[in-house]
C-alpha cells in the first residue's frame, strides 16, 4: 500500500487539504473506483445505459459497490479515525440506502432524468376491431356530391381529441387475410374508393393515406384488414390511394409517392398526406394518423426490423406524414431512385434543406410490424443510389414535385380503396432493348368506376401476364383516335412516348 495515502497521525482534522486535488486519498479513492469501472465495463454500461438489453442483477451491483468500497478502504489505509475514511463510509452507506430504494440504476435514472414516454403493455393487444361497433350509423351521402335534398338539423359537433374510441396496442395478424369482400363486410361505413367520414361528429383531421405499389396482393390485403378499423377509431376523415406501377420495369416508389400526391391533391384538399409502404402494420391507435403543423412527421419510429429501435438518427422510411405546403416546400421526393434504396436519406435531407426538422412520436407509441417479403423482382438495390445521395444538395430543387411526368392509365373507385394505375417510364440507365413496350397514350386519362367484388389491384395484375394484353386493355377506350398516332411516334424517346402530366 502506498505511504503516502496512509493519514500522518500527528495531524488534526483542520490540516488536511481543503482541495480534492490536494488529498493523496481523495486521489486513490478517485482511482479505484475508476480501476473498477474498467474491470467491469459491461455490467455497469449494460446497468446504466442499455437496461433492456443487458439488465444486471441486484446481486452484481451489490458485489460491485462492496467492491468500491473495499478498494476505497485500502487506499486510505483501513483507519476508521481518519476524516477521509469516515466521509466516505457515511456517503456509501447513503447511496447503498438510496440505490436499493429506488431499484438500481434503472430507478435512480427514472429519478435523476424526467422522462414523459408513455408506457403500454404490447404482451397484451386487443383485437384491430375493437370499438367498431361503437361508431354509430351508415354515414348520410358525401356532402359535396351535389345530388338529394340538403342536410337537415343541427350541425354535428367536433370529434373529440383524443378519441374516447381508442385502446392502445392492438394485434397484427401478418397470415392469411381475409379476402377484399370480407374486409369490406367488416368495414360497412368505409365508402367507394376506400374513403372514410365519423357519422356522428366532424373531423378535425383529414387524410389522404398514399401506398406505392407493385404485385403485393397479400400486403394489401393484410394492410386494408388492419388500416380501416384502425383509423375509423382515430374518428379521422382519410381516404387510402394504391398507387401502382404499370409494367414490369424497376420499381420506382419515390416517383410514385409523387403521382399518390398529386392526384390525392387533386380529389380533394387534404390536410394531411401519409406516404406509407404496404408491408407495415402500426401497433398502437394512439399513434394517430395526422400531421404536425410546421414539420414532417415520421411515424414507424420502432419497427420490429430494427428490434423497435430507431436504426439511426436521420430514418425517414417506411411510415411518414407531410402537410401539402411540407411536400411543396421541400418539392417532394426525387424522381431519379429507381430501384430500392436510397429515396429516404434524400428526403431527410431536403427536409433539412428547407428549412424544416423531422418530429417524431415517442417510441413506445411508434410501434409497426413488417411482413416479411423477399426481394422483388425489378426492385433491386440500386447501385447509383450512393452517388444521387452526394449530389442531393444541387438538384433538389430540380427533381422532384415540379419535374414529375407521368400518365395515368386508370382510375378505380374499389370499395376499399382508389386504385391509381400510372405508367412512370422506365429507367433511363437500361438498354433500349430491355425496355417494355410502353402504351399507347390516350388524349385525356381513363378514369374508371368499379363496384366488383375483385379488386382492382388483382385484375391488373391478371392484365400484366402479357405487356400485349395490358396495351390492348389501356388503348381500347381510345383505338381509333390514336391508331395513326402509334406510329408516329415508333421513332421518339420513352418520355415522348409516356406523355407528360403536370
Amino acid at each position: 500500500m502506498p505511504a503516502s495515502c496512509t493519514p500522518e497521525p500527528a495531524r488534526s482534522a483542520a490540516s488536511f487539504p481543503s482541495s480534492p486535488s490536494a488529498s493523496p486519498c481523495s486521489f486513490h479513492t478517485s482511482s479505484s473506483i475508476f480501476f473498477l469501472l474498467i474491470q467491469q465495463p459491461l455490467a455497469f454500461r449494460s446497468s446504466f445505459l442499455l437496461p433492456s438489453l443487458h439488465p444486471v442483477s441486484p446481486h452484481l451491483d451489490f458485489h460491485l459497490l462492496s467492491t468500491a468500497l473495499c478498494f476505497t478502504m485500502a487506499s486510505c489505509g483501513r483507519s476508521l479515525d481518519s476524516p477521509c475514511t469516515l466521509a466516505l463510509l457515511v456517503g456509501f452507506q447513503f447511496a447503498f440506502v438510496l440505490y436499493f430504494s429506488l431499484g438500481g440504476f434503472r430507478g435512480l435514472v427514472s429519478v435523476l432524468v424526467h422522462t414523459t414516454e408513455p408506457e403500454f403493455d404490447y404482451s397484451r393487444p386487443h383485437d384491430v376491431y375493437t370499438n367498431l361497433s361503437h361508431l354509430g350509423a351508415p354515414p348520410p351521402p358525401p356532402r359535396n356530391s351535389g345530388t338529394g335534398p340538403p342536410a337537415t338539423g343541427p350541425p354535428l359537433r367536433d370529434c373529440q381529441i383524443p378519441s374516447p374510441l381508442l385502446v392502445g396496442p392492438v394485434s397484427v395478424h401478418l397470415s392469411s387475410p381475409l379476402s377484399l369482400e370480407e374486409i369490406r363486410q367488416r368495414n360497412p361505413l368505409v365508402l367507394p374508393g376506400g374513403r372514410y367520414r365519423p357519422p356522428d361528429c366532424e373531423p378535425r383531421h383529414h387524410t389522404a393515406i398514399v401506398v406505392p405499389y407493385r404485385n403485393r396482393q397479400t400486403h394489401l390485403r393484410a394492410l386494408l384488414y388492419h388500416l380501416h378499423p384502425f383509423l375509423q377509431r382515430q374518428q379521422i376523415h382519410y381516404s387510402i390511394y394504391i398507387v401502382q406501377q404499370w409494367g414490369n420495369g424497376t420499381f420506382n416508389r419515390a416517383k410514385l409517392l409523387n403521382v399518390g400526391v398529386r392526384e390525392a391533391l387533386r380529389d380533394e384538399d387534404w390536410s394531411c398526406i401519409f406516404l406509407h409502404d404496404v408491408d407495415l402494420l402500426p401497433e398502437n391507435d394512439h399513434n394517430t394518423y395526422t400531421c404536425h403543423k410546421q414539420f414532417p412527421t415520421h411515424l414507424s419510429v420502432a419497427m420490429d426490423k430494427f428490434r423497435y429501435r430507431l436504426p439511426y438518427p436521420q430514418y425517414f422510411g417506411g411510415v411518414s406524414a407531410v402537410t401539402p405546403d411540407q411536400y411543396m416546400k421541400m418539392n417532394g421526393f426525387p424522381n431519379q431512385y429507381w430501384g430500392w434504396g436510397g429515396e429516404d436519406d434524400d428526403i431527410a435531407a431536403r427536409v433539412r434543406l428547407s428549412g424544416m426538422k423531422i418530429v417524431r412520436p415517442p417510441v413506445a407509441i411508434g410501434h409497426y410490424k413488417m411482413i416479411k417479403h423477399k426481394g422483388d423482382r425489378g426492385n433491386e438495390q440500386n447501385p447509383r443510389r450512393f452517388d444521387l445521395l452526394k449530389r442531393t444538395r444541387l438538384n433538389w430543387r430540380s427533381d422532384g414535385l415540379n419535374s414529375l411526368t407521368y400518365e395515368l392509365l386508370s382510375k378505380e373507385l374499389e370499395p376499399l380503396y382508389t386504385n391509381l394505375t400510372v405508367n412512370i417510364g422506365e429507367d433511363p440507365r437500361l438498354p433500349p432493348g430491355k425496355v417494355p413496350p410502353i402504351p399507347v397514350k390516350a388524349t385525356t386519362p381513363v378514369h374508371q368506376r368499379s363496384t366488383s367484388k375483385n379488386g382492382g389491384i388483382a385484375r391488373q395484375e391478371k392484365r400484366q401476364e402479357g405487356a400485349v394484353a395490358t396495351n390492348m386493355t389501356v388503348a381500347k377506350p381510345v383505338r381509333e383516335k390514336t391508331e395513326h398516332a402509334q406510329s408516329k411516334r415508333s421513332n421518339q424517346t420513352t418520355q415522348e412516348k409516356t406523355g407528360v402530366m403536370k
